[in-house]
């Protein structure tokens, strides 16, 4: 796309930038998908475009299923906000610690339980790597030598995890157990944004969490919050098609959410 298309499809913030919201998922979108998610990383030159973008715009933030202390660290920009595991932790600038839903907090053992009874020796034989994100927990069978035979192992999990009364959600080669309590990027986006109004909004996204935030921003605009919202898909050749059908415009890969970041502060 070029950037007098960008421009275009951009012009709702980019003329109401001091009323506007920025938001960013991070992996896949911010930061390159890599084999192992704790080698992912925000390349400098998107660092500091999105530094640029916060001293323009009402409301930067970037939500993320990891944890938002590792978000915040990961993204290194200490004047935003941060999600944290899908919308269920909040960060806010200058905070040391995060927010979290009591209804979460209560789970944490269960949660916790699951997670030391799942870790088995046949889990580990097949590769797959358990992510502890106090909430909630994640699956990854990305690499693994064989990610056929690993994601036959997560479907049992997953299947204990429903017998045992948490829930499961999958995305791009991850499986998430989660308590039975609502945790979505949508309802992030609306704890984020609260009460207040905002002339444009803007989401970035690759993956189908990201759908739950762009079906809220869309819902804000009904309710005339928020003027005017703009979804965005970032092409991938493994994502799920419905990000790009669902969006408004659509990028292709970091390179193009790092050309769409350059044209909402370009002069």
């Amino acid at each position: 796309m070029t950037s007098a298309l960008f421009s275009e499809s951009l012009a709702p913030l980019r003329a109401n930038s001091s009323t506007s919201a920025v938001l960013l998922d991070i992996d896949g979108t911010l930061a390159p998908i890599v084999e192992h998610a704790a080698d992912a990383s925000v390349p400098e030159s998107t660092r500091q475009l999105i530094i640029a973008v916060s001293r323009r715009y009402a409301q930067v933030a970037c939500i993320s299923g990891r944890r938002a202390s590792e978000a915040r660290a990961m993204v290194s920009v200490g004047t935003i906000a941060y999600l944290g595991s899908h919308g269920a932790e909040l960060l806010s600038s200058g905070w040391t610690e995060a927010q979290i839903d009591p209804a979460l907090t209560q789970w944490a053992p269960r949660v916790d339980e699951f997670r030391r009874e799942s870790d088995t020796p046949e889990l580990r034989r097949r590769r797959v790597r358990i992510e502890d994100k106090g909430p909630i927990i994640a699956y990854h069978w990305r690499g693994a030598a064989d990610e056929q035979d690993a994601r036959a192992a997560i479907d049992a999990v997953a299947a204990h995890a429903q017998e045992s009364g948490l829930d499961v959600h999958w995305g791009r080669k991850v499986m998430e157990v989660r308590p039975p309590v609502r945790i979505d990027k949508g309802l992030g986006v609306r704890t984020l944004l609260g009460d207040r109004s905002f002339s444009a909004a803007l989401y970035v996204g690759d993956d189908t969490t990201d759908l739950d935030a762009f079906h809220a921003l869309k819902d804000l605009v009904k309710q005339g919050t928020v003027g005017c919202a703009i979804c965005v898909g970032v092409h991938s050749d493994d994502g799920p098609p419905a990000i790009e059908e669902e969006a408004d415009l659509v990028v292709a890969g970091t390179e193009g959410v790092r050309e769409l970041l350059a044209a909402l502060v370009a002069d």
